[in-house]
């Protein structure tokens, strides 16, 4: 996209490249699959301090007018960028929105995620319990309230079951019966256990993808950050059917962003990605456009 900008508007582009991606990845990280969900906060606050040095340095160098893009996941952290840019400056995030939470819980890419090795780490280490999940503002509770009751109700009704006539008298006096109930007792109690234990693995399972959209929304989520000096300068442009980044559910950007402009395109995540880039590059240009035309004083 960099080059057909330098021919249609004389554009030049700095590109950040993430970290945990291509050169700036661990050596023992597959592609693009982060290692730990952490992983995705550290960058986030490392491209924050990048994009602010790198626009400071731009400034100094007497590079005019500035602004920030990004696709997908880039998209996202130059929003991201912006939240902690002191002066109005163009911002078209293309392809991303609110929150990273829906992306990694609901959207194409948590199949991607493991989660069983969350749930293992969420049942083990009670600090996410105890303490953690108290501070998430957009941590639904219901779900992890409804685990915590089960769990809390249901081991004293299996314990009710597992004393159901095993009187000593009936065993002696009709072995035959006592021996067909011990054997069905056996399967209710087992049946029971099992029971138990598939509602308490539904269970972990909705607290664990509760717990991640909370830790999710409270590091990623743009309300949580400052709203940029001028959001008139904000063109978004988001695909229609995009599986990648869900938007059912999440407030919009218009409403965290009074004045920004939303775009929409038809088709899906990676098909706007392949066939649409020269509508990017129209919202990039319109909202430097906007720019140039609303702070002339600034060149």
């Amino acid at each position: 996209m960099a080059r057909p900008m330098i021919k249609e508007a004389g554009m030049a582009s700095l590109l950040l490249e993430n970290p945990y991606y291509g050169h700036r990845k661990p050596k023992d990280q597959k592609r693009s699959s982060l290692k730990n969900v952490s992983d995705l906060f550290v960058m986030g606050g490392a491209l924050i301090v990048e994009s602010a040095a790198l626009l400071h340095w731009l400034e100094r160098e007497g590079f005019w007018p500035l602004g920030m893009t990004g696709i997908s996941m880039g998209g996202h952290m130059a929003s991201l960028a912006v939240t902690n840019w002191p002066k109005p400056i163009p911002l078209i995030p293309c392809l991303s929105w609110t929150t990273a939470s829906t992306v990694f819980t609901t959207g194409v890419l948590s199949r991607a995620v493991n989660w069983r090795e969350l749930e293992k780490q969420y049942a083990t280490h009670t600090v996410y319990e105890d303490e953690i999940i108290h501070m998430l503002e957009y941590c639904g509770t219901d779900s992890f309230r409804m685990g915590q009751d089960f769990v809390r109700d249901a081991p004293g009704n299996f314990d009710k079951l597992s004393n159901v006539s095993l009187s000593p008298e009936l065993l002696l006096q009709q072995r035959d019966a006592g021996d067909r109930l011990e054997r069905m007792l056996s399967s209710s109690i087992r049946g029971g256990q099992t029971h138990f234990e598939t509602h308490r693995r539904c269970s972990l399972q909705r607290e664990s993808v509760c717990f991640m959209k909370g830790v999710m929304d409270e590091c990623t989520h743009i309300a949580n950050f400052s709203v940029p000096v001028d959001p008139s300068l904000i063109i978004i442009v988001q695909a229609k059917e995009d599986a990648y980044v869900p938007r059912s559910g999440v407030r919009s950007l218009k409403d965290v962003w009074p004045g920004c402009e939303v775009r929409y395109l038809n088709g899906g995540h990676i098909t706007a990605y392949l066939f649409k880039q020269a509508m990017f590059r129209q919202a990039i240009y319109d909202a430097f456009e906007r720019f140039v035309q609303k702070y002339p004083f600034l060149f």
